[in-house]
Parts: C-alpha cells; sequence; structure tokens
C-alpha cells in the first residue's frame, strides 16, 4: 500500500505502557493472603477512604438523593437503550437439539454465569456509562449476583451518579473500593461477597494488569490498554465534525490514540489545522489529555482510494470506527476489525460510549482483531449435552475405539469397547486402528 503519514505518531499504545506487572502481582499475593483487612489497607493507601466498602440500602439512597433529577432521567434513558439492545442480543442466542445421525442427538444449551464483578472507573472522570453498560448486560444475561466496584474519592466515597446508574441497572452489591483492591475483593469473594466467575470493565493500567494476572481462575471480558479512535473519511467529510471527534476521544487521555485515514488531502490539511484549535479551547485537564494525546499518538494517513483506506483501517483494529464516506453500505460490508462501528456524521463515538444502546467496553490495542466488545453473550456459558439411543451409538463407539487406538489412548478406547459389548453382546466388531 502507499500511505503518507501527514502526521506520523512518535509513540504508540505499547511504548508508553510501564510495566506494572511486579506491582500487581505482589498486591494481589498480599491481598489473597491478608483478606479483608489487607484488602482496607490497600483502600486507605490508594483510595485514601475511610468509609463503608460496600455501600448499605440508606447510603445507596442517599447517594440518590443528590444526582439532579436531569441527570436521573438521562441515566435511564441510557439504561433503557442498552437493556433493549442486550435483550435483543440474548434473544439472538439459542439453545438448540440437532440429531446428528438417527437416535443421536446433541445439543447446546446457554448458562449464565453465577457471579459478576463490574468494575466502574471512578477517578480522573466519573464513568457512569461504564456502570450502565457492564451492570446492564450482566443483569440480562441472567447473572445471580452483580457487584460493581468503583473507586471511592476521598471523604466523599463513590460519585452520587455512578451510585445511582449501578443501582437502578441492576447491582445486588456496590463497594466503594478502587484499583487492584478492588478487582482482587471481587475475585477472592471478600467481604461477604461471592468469588466473581467474570471480571468486566475498564480501568487503569493497574487494573488492566490484575485482570490480565487473574484471568484464568476467572474470567475477564478482555485486556483493555489506552483507548483508541479512528475516522474513515472522504471528500463528503465536513473537516469540522471529524476534528471535534478526533478531539473528543483525544480526551480521555494522554496515550490516547487517534487516527484520520482518508483519500482526500485537502480534507486531512485542513483536519489537523483544526484540531489544536478545538484542543486549545477545552477545560484545563480534557486540554492536557488531548494536547498529549494529539501530539505524541495521533496519525493523520493520506491513501489512494477507498479500498486502501478500508485496508489501512482493517489493519490497525481500531476499538472505534466511524466512517464519514459516501455509500455508507459498501464500508459497512467491507470493513472487519473493529469493535464498534460508526456509519456516517449522525452517528459518533460518544453516543455509543454514552447513550444509544451499543456497549463501549471495546477491545483495544489491534485486539478487533480477534474479538469484539462486551455483550450478553460475555456472561453466558454455551455449554453442550449428548443422548443416544444403542443403535445410534453403535457406529460412534466403533469409530471412536478405532480412533482412540490410533493415538495411543487405550483406555478411552475400552470406554466404547463395554458398550459395544453391553449392548450388542451378539456381535463382533473390528476395533483395531490397522488395516
Amino acid at each position: 500500500m502507499t500511505r503518507e503519514y501527514l502526521k506520523k505518531a512518535t509513540l504508540t499504545a505499547r511504548s508508553g505502557a510501564s510495566d506494572v506487572n511486579d506491582i500487581v502481582q505482589g498486591i494481589l499475593a498480599d491481598i489473597e493472603e491478608g483478606g479483608d483487612a489487607k484488602a482496607l489497607e490497600y483502600a486507605s493507601k490508594f483510595d485514601k477512604y475511610e468509609g463503608s466498602v460496600l455501600l448499605s440500602d440508606e447510603e445507596i439512597q442517599a447517594a440518590i438523593a443528590a444526582v439532579p433529577e436531569k441527570l436521573k432521567r438521562d441515566i435511564e434513558f441510557s439504561h433503557g437503550n442498552v437493556k433493549r439492545f442486550a435483550e435483543a442480543q440474548k434473544a439472538s442466542m439459542t439453545d438448540i437439539a440437532v440429531e446428528v445421525v438417527p437416535g443421536m442427538t446433541a445439543g447446546q444449551k446457554m448458562i449464565p454465569v453465577e457471579a459478576a464483578g463490574c468494575y466502574v472507573p471512578g477517578g480522573r472522570y466519573s464513568h457512569i456509562a461504564s456502570a450502565i453498560m457492564t451492570v446492564t448486560t450482566a443483569k440480562v444475561a441472567g447473572c445471580k449476583h452483580i457487584v460493581a466496584c468503583s473507586p471511592p474519592r476521598p471523604e466523599v466515597g463513590i460519585a452520587p451518579a455512578i451510585v445511582y446508574a449501578a443501582h437502578i441497572c441492576g447491582a445486588d452489591k456496590i463497594m466503594a473500593m478502587g484499583g487492584v483492591q478492588g478487582v482482587a475483593a471481587m475475585t477472592f469473594g471478600l467481604f461477604g461477597l461471592p468469588k466473581a466467575n467474570i471480571l468486566v470493565g475498564p480501568g487503569n493500567q493497574f487494573v488492566a494488569e490484575a485482570k490480565r494476572i487473574l484471568f484464568g481462575r476467572v474470567g475477564i471480558d478482555m485486556i483493555a490498554g489506552p483507548t483508541d479512535s479512528l475516522i474513515l473519511a472522504d471528500e463528503s467529510a465536513d473537516p469540522m465534525v471529524v476534528a471535534t471527534d478526533l478531539v473528543g476521544q483525544a480526551e480521555h487521555g494522554y496515550n490516547s490514540p487517534v487516527w484520520l485515514v482518508t483519500d482526500n488531502r485537502s480534507l486531512a490539511e485542513e483536519v489537523m489545522r483544526l484540531v489544536p484549535v478545538l484542543i486549545e479551547d477545552l477545560p484545563e485537564v480534557n486540554r492536557e489529555n488531548a494536547t498529549a494525546a494529539w501530539r505524541d499518538y495521533a496519525e493523520v494517513i493520506l491513501c489512494a482510494d477507498r479500498d486502501e483506506m478500508a485496508a489501512t483501517s482493517d489493519d490497525y483494529a481500531p476499538e472505534h470506527l466511524t466512517v464519514m464516506a459516501n455509500d455508507l453500505d459498501w464500508w459497512l460490508d467491507r470493513l472487519t476489525c473493529y469493535g464498534s462501528l460508526f456509519l456516517g456524521e449522525e452517528t459518533t463515538v460518544a453516543f455509543g460510549d454514552k447513550a444509544s444502546g451499543t456497549n463501549h467496553v471495546l477491545p483495544t490495542s489491534r485486539a478487533a482483531t480477534y474479538t469484539g466488545g462486551l455483550s450478553v453473550h460475555k456472561y453466558m456459558k454455551i455449554v453442550t449435552w449428548q443422548r443416544s439411543t444403542a443403535d445410534a451409538m453403535k457406529p460412534i463407539a466403533e469409530a471412536t475405539a478405532r480412533i482412540s487406538r490410533l493415538e495411543g489412548m487405550e483406555a478411552h478406547a475400552r470406554t466404547a469397547d463395554i458398550r459395544l459389548a453391553k449392548f450388542f453382546p451378539s456381535e463382533n466388531f473390528d476395533l483395531t486402528a490397522e488395516d
């Protein structure tokens, strides 16, 4: 491909990442051995919070009372959309039974995990939407116990709006604890909670590393890195809308990559002129994050045509992918690697992040090449079963015995042999591996 980089990143999400493995390993080991007391010790150190860990009904109601009515209505609107989409996803998953040969039925059954731990960031920004995205999907999936865990602020606790969102979406317990200690508490079943079967939700590099280390003894949605976004735009795109959307994602953090891929040089140059102007107009914290992200991680790529643009996008496999170009159906059919796709300028990543219904917990750092984002499916175990008549079992047992012996697994073969001998005592079978 003949990509031309009008702006090239000096850093990547990987080069900007620090090695936190040893720190996180140590904290997890301490908490697993020390239990509740050690988790509280780390909470005091990192969260600087001495209040209740598990919110009581009275504390939840007090937090709800502090949420403005307008914000409550917005949270309820978002919850309704996410719930409807999650219910439609669940309806697409069905139990099945197939008669693979006459008399032998094989089946599939969907079983939700028992306990879900939902991590809701609350440090730099209060991620109200993350409570909606994680708790709602767990509830629709049918998880019997859902914990929402969020970092408390000193002397304040969890942001009231996060408490409200987690409560109305169906959290059974709300835990005021952040970081590795919060993840550990849900995994190890501290403070009287059931041990989580799955951990979901975004978090900082320490939360992500904790989930990576714990994966195997507990399920996870994915190992998330810094959020990233790519926009595909042609001559029909509005440069101001493109620039605004790039800035909207760059504010996430200093190491959040944003990329523009286009086949129109004048559009690219105008967007590059506009972005610094839009960043400069942001509040201080947002401005600092977006400035660093644009300076160090952003790229603007000029391609020859839309086929090359699509190939470039699939190579980057962005978490968020926006298309502002003609013939949206072509792009929908052609693109294959993304976490969530936003077609046309009538949609934007922020809609998916907050209120439109699709989930915002999505694969980052090219993980979209092999997985999608959080959904009802992540909480479901797809298990199988089988039932057979004796006649249907006979050819399967014969094949099993011969294949097992060819593999050298004699004990496996004999489990087939005994059934043939029991159900067909008068027949002789060739159960050897050789011709």
